[in-house]
């Protein structure tokens, strides 16, 4: 049950009709009652009360102040939700994000938004946060009925902690009272000098960069895709769908060596193979090279051989989008924002959740930030609940990743790998691929620490 301040604060907020330009809002100054926590190793953290003081409306952007997300991707959809769920975000919430789109299942960019055009490819709003989950379709006509205000196309540019405001690329200068950062991340990039920039290359991290690509594949002929990755494996499933030449180059000895041991590596390789997909491992890009056209034409490596390609898909991972916040306290080893176990950062009233939260991973007794929707959704949920309410557990994941390719229709056949825990130990394999494989690690002779993989063939 909430405790007797926070049923007060949230009854003076949801019952005081404000008038002639006023609201109810904290001031940093009146964050009252600082109290040290040890939520996180070697770290102080602050929790705080809020108490209510009149604010002139003139000079800020946002009617709705008492909390803002900044950030549009699946961790800030998730958090939405659970602000409707427990009755505070009618008036209360805004949401400022660069996307022009409400919040989405991101994952699905890479897979089904790719499939071929007569395969029946994902499309908003059919694919909505939060109807990854099971949840409701959160389409912007759900963002209005709810009373969530939505600024789009407007990334935060810069923050004031003393004056609790951020001011967002076009000038806006929005108040908070509880700050959310879920700004999820930026795509790694090749230098502008090796020729990332051509007409031709792509990289996928929203709807337009998927956009793009698809234009591009309606006219290629032969693709490279440079990483052995998750978005490496998942763009070159889809571009055999088009039936398109396909090449994966990557630096690494195997596919997926963060996750996959050398034998299942081998195993998905020889798939991919039988469906056409050609490999180039140990291979290290030199730069990308240009037609008469100006559109990339090939990817030279250092060895000095050119791959001929009219489209060249980079996936090589990505970097936490925290440039605007480092005054927030960023961690130094995994990156991102540090934060304790309820996703409070060292200042009061800034939380981060989703891939730029550097977060206590208790299981493992470690820090640690997890580029992952799975992560995403239940960080959001977790800090959320704890911020309404008087939930005080320490958010205690299980890692959980996974991955779906060649689901299209017409496909030999459809493939879904998923891992839990901690890839830690010496492996012990089950079963042949044919259709399913599990490989499970041990720490120390105990099952505490494992990663179930299993692979199979999907009921059609």
């Amino acid at each position: 049950m909430p405790s007797p301040a926070r049923r007060l604060m949230a009854s003076i907020s949801s019952t005081l009709s404000l008038k002639h330009g006023l609201s109810l809002r904290p001031t940093h100054q009146q964050s009252a009652s600082l109290i040290r926590t040890s939520s996180a190793p070697g770290i102080g953290f602050r929790s705080f009360r809020r108490s209510f003081v009149a604010a002139s409306s003139s000079a800020f952007s946002n009617e709705n102040r008492e909390f803002v997300i900044v950030g549009g991707g699946n961790a800030a959809g998730y958090a939405a939700r659970t602000f409707v769920e427990h009755g505070m975000a009618d008036g209360k919430l805004c949401m400022v994000t660069k996307e022009p789109h409400a919040p989405y299942e991101r994952p699905a960019l890479t897979k089904a938004y790719l499939f071929p055009l007569d395969k029946k490819p994902a499309r908003l709003p059919g694919f909505h946060t939060c109807v990854g989950s099971g949840g409701e379709r959160q389409t912007p006509d759900w963002y209005k009925e709810k009373g969530i205000e939505m600024i789009y196309q407007d990334p935060v540019a810069s923050i004031d902690i003393e004056k609790q405001t951020v001011t967002t690329n076009s000038g806006k200068l929005l108040k908070y009272g509880a700050l959310i950062v879920a700004t999820g991340c930026t795509a790694s990039r090749f230098p502008e000098k090796i020729g990332e920039n051509l007409p031709g290359v792509h990289y996928i991290r929203d709807v337009g960069d998927a956009d793009s690509l698809i234009s591009s594949l309606e006219k290629a002929k032969k693709v490279v895709v440079v990483g052995g990755g998750y978005i490496g494996m998942e763009v070159a499933a889809a571009a055999v769908g088009w039936k398109l030449d396909t090449t994966i180059v990557f630096p690494e000895n195997h596919l997926l060596q963060r996750l996959f041991t050398p034998s299942l590596a081998q195993r998905y390789e020889q798939f991919y193979q039988e469906n056409g997909v050609k490999f180039l491992k140990g291979a290290s890009i030199k730069n990308l090279e240009a037609g008469s056209d100006g559109r990339v034409s090939g990817v030279k490596l250092e060895d000095g051989s050119t791959l001929e390609a009219d489209t060249v898909v980079i996936g090589i991972g990505g970097k936490p989008a925290v440039s605007s916040f480092e005054s927030v306290g960023l961690n130094s080893s995994v990156g991102g924002i540090e934060v304790d176990g309820l996703f409070r950062t060292k200042v009061p009233g800034i939380f981060a959740i989703g891939d730029v939260a550097a977060f206590p991973l208790k299981m493992y007794n470690r820090i640690a930030r997890v580029e992952h929707v799975d992560h995403a959704r239940r960080s959001a949920q977790h800090c959320v609940k704890s911020l309404l309410t008087a939930h005080t557990d320490t958010y205690d994941y299980l890692p959980y990743f996974y991955s779906r390719v060649f689901e299209y229709e017409g496909s030999s056949r459809k493939i879904w790998w998923q891992f839990f825990g901690d890839n830690v130990g010496e492996t012990v394999e089950v079963g042949n691929f044919d259709p399913k494989i599990a490989t499970f690690w041990i720490d120390s002779g105990c099952s505490c620490k494992l990663v179930v993989m299993m692979s199979f063939t999907s009921i059609l």
